[in-house]
């Protein structure tokens, strides 16, 4: 027998060159841009700082992988809203915590 595996291990997800860029580009195209280009601005400097002082990376890979997600989300959150379903009836999470205590 082969101590081998027998399967290719997958390799950890990289981070393209032109990643953040390609995603700046697109979070300035969106009708949010306003909110969102700062919010990702400082988010992506505080994780280059954070990944300077720890050489790791994923402090960066987090926040791309994070606003990839909002982008995607984007259109089914719009169509939520446009639906005009009532989500007024919600429960806040800190106070549902709160009265747990």
């Amino acid at each position: 027998m082969s101590a081998q595996p027998d399967h290719a291990p997958i390799p950890p997800y990289a981070l393209a060159p032109g990643a953040p860029a390609e995603l700046l580009a697109q979070l300035r195209a969106d009708r949010r841009a306003d909110k969102w280009v700062p919010a990702f601005e400082q988010e992506w400097a505080a994780a280059l700082e954070t990944s300077r002082s720890t050489f790791s990376l994923a402090a960066l890979y987090e926040v791309v992988q994070k606003w990839q997600g909002r982008i995607a989300a984007a259109p089914a959150i719009d169509a939520f809203v446009a639906s005009g379903h009532d989500d007024s009836e919600f429960i806040d999470m800190a106070e549902l915590r709160g009265r747990r205590r």
